[in-house]
């Protein structure tokens, strides 16, 4: 299979969901847009699926990020095509803008290891099914968005609604980091250590005991979701 990956921010690569690509035995083809003027794609020709990471930037950053509209319009075109999506919180924004759902901006901070629980479409979802009655995963995020015209509602957390959604039979926006491992997490808290200090500067102080109260699970779950998204590519 030939997965399409799409690198919106430096350090924010794909984790867990690497791993089960890896163990699928996935040919992988990886655009970086933070790293200068990038080509993306019109159309889904030559992959079988694609993958949208997060960034720092909102979805709707069109003006110093020219790349977002065509990113999200990609989406939709795999989809159309029948082929397996996947966007985490940046890219699930950018599937729900490509859809035709409404971008919301600087809602507050959601950060941390918080738990995330399933709707009732969710707990039946072949994806979003490991969640159980709900999980704790990593967060880190500000904005969000509706839900799109004709997508089932997934997941839910108490300061975000729309947690996941799917449209169809394999595209999926999830705005949690379940794709961010422990040792991702701590990747991203020494290169990011400045911002985070910024929302949250007692940090470094939880985020030791929060990672070995949660951490385990949040692997675990986090993979097995990406098993399950792999699982749908034709």
């Amino acid at each position: 299979m030939r997965v399409l990956v799409i690198e919106n921010f430096a350090a924010t690569t794909l984790g867990l969901v690497g791993t089960a690509l890896e163990e699928a035995g996935a040919e992988l083809s990886v655009i970086r847009t933070f790293e200068g003027p990038v080509t993306i794609p019109t159309d889904s020709d030559g992959f079988d699926a694609l993958v949208v990471l997060g960034g720092a930037q909102n979805a709707l950053a069109d003006d110093t990020h020219p790349e977002l509209p065509r990113i999200a319009a990609l989406t939709k075109a795999f989809g159309d095509a029948d082929k397996a999506v996947l966007g985490i919180c940046l890219g699930a924004q950018l599937v729900a803008r490509g859809y035709g759902a409404e971008n919301l901006l600087d809602r507050g901070i959601e950060f941390g290891w918080q738990p995330v629980g399933p709707t009732e479409a969710g707990r039946s979802d072949p994806v979003i099914e490991p969640l159980g009655d709900a999980a704790p995963v990593f967060h880190w995020h500000s904005d969000t968005f509706t839900l799109p015209p004709g997508a089932e509602h997934l997941a839910t957390s108490d300061l975000t609604r729309h947690q996941a959604f799917r449209i169809g039979r394999a595209v999926y926006g999830i705005q949690f980091h379940f794709e961010a491992s422990r040792a991702l997490v701590e990747e991203w808290c020494e290169v990011f250590a400045d911002h985070i200090a910024e929302h949250t500067p007692d940090w470094p102080l939880r985020m030791e005991e929060e990672s070995a109260r949660h951490g385990v699970l949040a692997d675990t779950v986090g993979l097995e979701i990406g098993r399950r998204w792999v699982s749908l590519i034709r």
